[in-house]
């Protein structure tokens, strides 16, 4: 039996060009020069790290940890699960996932979002979790509503949910989006539109997952994460190097 690759070559077809005019904010944003591929230096590969002890109990739980005593967010109560996996599919046990999003009306819980959909008083809009011994992780929210946005004259952000995964370290974070199965705004956004690989968008999109559904109660998505390796998961920090 042959011994996995320590390393896989990254296919960097998969990743958007940094300039893409159609994605207004690149052009601003994009590089005038050639990316370099940095390695990992001591400070990004020790400490700070993250434990058990820092993690509240319903920190995962977005319908209730922010919530008013007998109170719960408006909209669609959805499930997200699913596991953080290395290149050769072994899971990536005790890791940090932060998520944040917007509300069921699609906007954020953030002073510049102005956009008219109400703030929910019951809805935070973020949550994290520490994956279990088999890389698994489980969060409860609200599906997110879509979102206008001055990109062109009518352009609208599908239903998304933004994930944080962190290494050993704060200095290993890798950063992505899940969106949602079925939604037809998800291949007219100019953002996803970036992604040269059909390949790659499909992974970025949650599955629903009838079988892990509650019924009469929460419907849920099942969304894997894969760290690296040729069936590696777009992330968006990872365009600008290692």
């Amino acid at each position: 039996m042959s011994k996995p690759a320590e390393f896989y070559q990254r296919d960097r077809e998969r990743h958007p060009p940094a300039l893409t005019p159609n994605y207004k904010t690149s052009v601003a944003r994009s590089p005038r020069y050639a990316l370099i591929s940095l390695q990992n230096s001591v400070s990004e590969i020790t400490g700070p790290v993250f434990g058990h002890a820092d993690i509240d109990p319903i920190d995962n739980d977005l319908l209730s940890n922010y919530a008013q005593p007998d109170q719960s967010p408006i909209g669609e109560r959805i499930i997200v699960h699913g596991r953080v996996l290395d290149e050769n599919a072994r899971p990536v046990p005790n890791t940090l996932v932060e998520i944040w999003q917007a509300n069921a009306g699609g906007r954020y819980r953030h002073k510049k979002d102005t956009y008219l959909a109400p703030i929910d008083p019951n809805f935070g809009g973020c949550g994290r979790t520490m994956t279990d011994e088999n890389g698994y992780y489980y969060f409860r929210t609200v599906k997110p509503g879509a979102y206008p946005w001055r990109n062109l004259v009518n352009n609208w952000r599908p239903a998304h949910i933004h994930l944080s995964i962190f290494g050993s370290g704060f200095a290993q974070r890798l950063i992505t989006q899940l969106y949602f199965e079925g939604d037809p705004l998800i291949h007219k956004c100019p953002i996803v539109n970036t992604i040269p690989d059909p390949d790659a968008i499909e992974q970025l999109i949650a599955r629903l997952d009838l079988n892990a559904t509650i019924p009469l109660d929460t419907i849920a998505y099942k969304f894997d994460i894969v760290l690296r390796g040729r069936r590696s998961t777009l992330f968006e920090n990872r365009l600008e190097g290692n």
